[in-house]
């Protein structure tokens, strides 16, 4: 990684949190304390992996090999739309007639020449969603044959990009209900693109007669356009039926308006939409990957496609930490996807703190090993953490202060176990969204 500078939100914003009592480290042979190596690791990797999956470069890859005979309206939406809407204004310039962004709390970083950026919730979609996603219509009626909408995707376009068909507060609850379930993302997309007015391809034919240049950033596993964000310019491939069965998997409580929304079928054939796909998880992972191997470790990517309870997915990791923690080799096992947690309690935590605090227990005394998982988006659940770190120590540090992993998971409160830890790590937004990645490092005796 010599020579390369990364954004400005990794030097100004990355930490891993310390507790004001301090974190115990075990000193290695020559003495340096291992705990303090494997954490500036663990950093060196994450900030490397999102650095190669910003989506600037491949946004102006695109539009620099493209011209436009009519107008060029710009719509953004997704936790990376700011991102990508800069990379876009920076190529267009004046060729831009206008634009408009809707992008998570927070992550509008300055004003963009032509473009008005709005900002939504997220996860559960509210006013900010429906009014950011409305002058987004607006841009788009009564455009020509001639005119082209670039419409650039990232994930967390389901919640910010939205013009229910139902009332925000029920479509706020049924959002509500899915996650608290443990639904994952694909099986919520088909529910809310159902109960949209832009879902499921609904906005490309609110463009009307235009062009639609789609391009997107995924953050679903496989890479399905039509999920992606719930689809807003892409032919639905799924179902009524499917959306109807997951109503009933989950015990949705529907209004009756809303059950008739899932009887609707979606569009199935857009004929004005192109689509480029840019950056995913399994760039993310090979990146890390590479990250890791810059430091000395032999590394291995063991999935892109993980997409389990948090919680087992951290006890799996743990568990292949004890089989190799004695190998005597560096070692960098990397799973790459998007967890899901089941609401047991009323605490404050994500996917990946969650992840991260499960493995504890599994590695806990091992004092060459840690686990660690971020959202690359840099916001895990509720929180203003992009996700958590723990190693051989946090168990026992938990211990002392009168806390069990147990007691802190069973009430869905990781964000606060792993803060007593020093386990929280802070990104800030990043710029980019595609899934989420989980390392285990084992560093040597």
């Amino acid at each position: 990684m010599t020579g390369k500078r990364f954004p400005v939100w990794t030097q100004r914003w990355f930490c891993i949190g310390i507790s004001d009592t301090g974190i115990d480290t075990i000193p290695r042979k020559d003495g340096i304390n291992l705990n303090q190596v494997l954490r500036h690791h663990a950093e060196t990797i994450i900030s490397a992996s999102i650095q190669a999956v910003l989506p600037d470069a491949a946004v102006k890859r695109t539009l620099e090999k493209r011209s436009f005979p009519g107008r060029v309206i710009l719509v953004a939406a997704g936790k990376a739309a700011w991102q990508m809407s800069k990379a876009a204004c920076e190529v267009l310039g004046d060729t831009l007639h206008s634009g408009v962004c809707v992008t998570k709390y927070g992550h509008v970083m300055g004003e963009l020449p032509h473009v008005t950026c709005y900002e939504a919730g997220h996860p559960v979609p509210d006013s900010g969603s429906v009014r950011g996603t409305q002058a987004a219509l607006d841009a788009v009626a009564g455009l020509n044959e001639r005119d082209t909408v670039l419409f650039l995707l990232s994930g967390g376009g389901s919640a910010l990009f939205e013009k229910p068909l139902i009332s925000v507060e029920e479509l706020q609850n049924i959002t509500a209900q899915l996650l608290a379930s443990g639904a994952n993302i694909t099986e919520i997309n088909i529910i809310r693109k159902r109960l949209s007015a832009v879902k499921g391809g609904r906005f490309a034919l609110a463009c009307g007669k235009a062009k639609v240049l789609a391009i997107v950033l995924s953050d679903i596993l496989g890479d399905p356009l039509d999920m992606i964000a719930s689809g807003p310019v892409c032919p639905d491939s799924s179902t009524c039926a499917q959306a109807q069965a997951i109503a009933q998997k989950y015990h949705l409580h529907l209004s009756a308006k809303a059950e008739a929304c899932l009887a609707i079928e979606t569009p199935k054939h857009l004929s004005n939409v192109e689509t480029e796909i840019n950056g995913s998880v399994r760039e993310l992972c090979s990146s890390a990957a590479a990250a890791a191997e810059t430091l000395g470790y032999q590394s291995l990517v063991l999935t892109d496609q993980l997409c389990c309870l948090a919680k087992e997915a951290g006890s799996f990791l743990a568990a292949i930490a004890r089989t190799h923690a004695d190998s005597g080799t560096k070692l960098a096992f990397i799973a790459g996807g998007e967890t899901v947690v089941q609401l047991t309690g009323k605490g404050l935590g994500g996917r990946n703190q969650e992840l991260a605090l499960a493995a504890a227990p599994g590695i806990s005394g091992f004092h060459n090993v840690c686990v660690f998982s971020v959202g690359s988006d840099g916001t895990d659940g509720p929180t203003d953490a992009a996700g958590g770190y723990v190693d051989g120590d946090t168990e026992a540090q938990l211990h002392k202060s009168g806390k069990t992993v147990y007691e802190i998971l069973s009430n869905n409160d990781a964000y606060h176990g792993l803060q007593a830890t020093g386990g929280l790590i802070f990104t800030g937004p990043t710029g980019t969204n595609v899934n989420d990645i989980a390392v285990v490092l084992i560093d040597r005796e």
